[in-house]
């Protein structure tokens, strides 16, 4: 498992996620997802390893991911007014795609 691929493929996809969502803020929110993965890549790397592995269940997977959540800032949407809410929401979607897209890539 190439963890350097998957990390590749996953900033592409939150890339996308957020030009299609905060299409004027996509280079600032590249920073914001580039410090997010960079932050978390050892813990994803870990996680990503036993999962493929089966020392972890997808299930348990999805709940580790789901617990960076306040790790992400979102500094750029943050500083544009975007109502916490709205940015709760679209964490959601983040990791949840952080997550689909591992899944995707190991099995």
């Amino acid at each position: 498992m190439d963890f350097e691929k998957i990390l590749q493929e996953l900033k592409k996809s939150l890339i996308s996620l957020f030009s299609d969502k905060f299409s004027e803020f996509s280079q600032e929110s590249k920073k914001d997802i580039e410090l997010f993965l960079n932050d978390s890549k050892d813990k994803l790397e870990r996680w990503t390893s036993l999962l493929a592995q089966g020392k972890l269940t997808v299930e348990d997977f999805e709940w580790l991911v789901k617990s960076q959540k306040d790790l992400f800032q979102m500094k750029a949407l943050q500083a544009a007014g975007i109502s916490k809410i709205s940015l709760g929401h679209f964490k959601n979607k983040v990791l949840n795609t952080i997550v689909s897209t591992i899944k995707t890539l190991i099995f």
